[in-house]
């Protein structure tokens, strides 16, 4: 009987699940990381990013970001707010206003809109986080020396 039950699920499917990957199953999408298409970020060029989920240009969007260690990404902020997750490695990260923390697998950071942060990969490994925005993306560089703040070029 327990035989029969097991089998089940598999004779109702066709015999074989899985997993569909992309953006084409509408809404749903399912990515093994190993086939998440990283590229190489244009303002902090030892970052690269991969876009998961949603439209940076007209609202909400998920991104894989890897880094090696010692990359740091200088203070800014956005008009959306920000989650971040570590999945892998050391993640130095902080807010105006509050003390930098070093979060590790698991560490999650929320970054209002307009708050000014920043963030580096601080152990010896390589870094891998999730972030994702809550509106369209954006970003503003802060130099933080000047007290002034620059929007990036254009993308062309």
């Amino acid at each position: 009987m327990l035989a029969i039950l097991a089998a089940l699920p598999l004779s109702i499917l066709g015999g074989s699940v899985e997993p569909a990957i992309g953006a084409e199953a509408g809404r749903h999408a399912v990515t093994p990381l190993k086939n998440a298409a990283f590229l190489q970020d244009d303002d902090v060029k030892c970052l690269k990013s991969a876009l998961e989920n949603g439209n940076p240009d007209t609202g909400p969007s998920t991104f894989l970001l890897q880094a090696p260690a010692g990359c740091r990404v200088a203070a800014h902020y956005h008009s959306a707010e920000e989650q971040l997750i570590v999945i892998r490695g050391s993640v130095l990260t902080g807010m105006q206003g509050m003390r930098s923390v070093t979060l590790t697998p698991g560490g999650f950071a929320v970054m209002p809109g307009k708050a000014i942060h920043w963030f580096s990969c601080s152990g010896k490994d390589p870094c891998l986080m999730a972030v994702a925005f809550n509106q369209k993306y954006d970003i503003v560089w802060v130099d933080a020396a000047a007290g002034k703040t620059e929007s990036p070029p254009p993308k062309r």
